[in-house]
């Protein structure tokens, strides 16, 4: 059910009524009695509940299996990289060595 929001149009108070769509707007103030009318609200909030709404809830098995085989591979990749910087810096401290000695 929505909140309305109302103004009188004799004292200007606004307030805000919890009630059903199909229910009539009220007509006066709670304050004066004078004439009220319903705003038209710039709030759109709403909720939403449940599973389904976010973009990965409802993903396929195939695209969950894809995604799995590409961060794997990308895992390996890293360590590739790792292993190569360490053979390199196990070569740089060689050719120091061997300079050292000569």
């Amino acid at each position: 059910m929505p909140t309305y929001e109302y103004k009188c149009k004799k004292c200007g108070n606004t307030f805000e009524k919890f009630q059903s769509i199909a229910a009539n707007p009220i007509k006066k103030c709670k304050s004066c009695d004078g004439e009220a009318y319903r705003l038209i609200s710039k709030n759109g909030n709403f909720i939403l509940k449940g599973s389904g709404y976010y973009s990965t809830d409802n993903r396929s098995n195939n695209y969950k299996s894809e995604k799995k085989r590409l961060s794997a591979s990308s895992i390996e990749g890293q360590e590739k990289k790792e292993i190569s910087k360490k053979s390199d810096s196990n070569i740089k401290e060689k050719k120091d060595r061997e300079a050292l000695v000569k």
